[in-house]
């Protein structure tokens, strides 16, 4: 389900929310870091790509599943919450895990950016808290 106020010029797009999330899931998923890393705000793509570096995720990381439960835009229409069911394996373990995963999207410059995490194979860089 997605909902939102009124859209605004120079505000976020409902329409074009779904794609964003759905791109940066899409391309996490197939190890498309470079391009994932694109869709995340720019104060903090070094240090996703440093991570997936650092965590060997191009050949340990698995993304086996994803599935956009839910995304609404705030009041403001510049923020935007998405709530997505993934599944995902870290070699070595090849023990599965699924997390329920709070993304926060801020609207810059005519796009949908990933700001944030809480949870899934990506909270420790992308942490809300950060």
């Amino acid at each position: 389900m997605l909902s939102a106020c009124a859209t605004l010029k120079g505000q976020g797009d409902l329409e074009l929310l779904k794609p964003a999330i759905e791109n940066f899931h899409q391309r996490a998923r197939w190890k498309d870091f470079r391009g994932a890393a694109e869709l995340v705000v720019p104060e903090k793509r070094a240090a996703f790509l440093a991570a997936r570096e650092q965590l060997r995720d191009d050949k340990d990381l698995n993304i086996t599943d994803y599935s956009l439960e839910d995304a609404t835009i705030q009041p403001n229409l510049t923020e935007a919450v998405a709530v997505t069911r993934v599944s995902w394996f870290r070699l070595p373990s090849a023990s599965e895990q699924s997390a329920t995963v709070r993304s926060r999207f801020v609207w810059r410059d005519g796009t949908w950016l990933l700001d944030g995490q809480d949870g899934g194979p990506f909270a420790t860089e992308l942490s809300l808290g950060k």
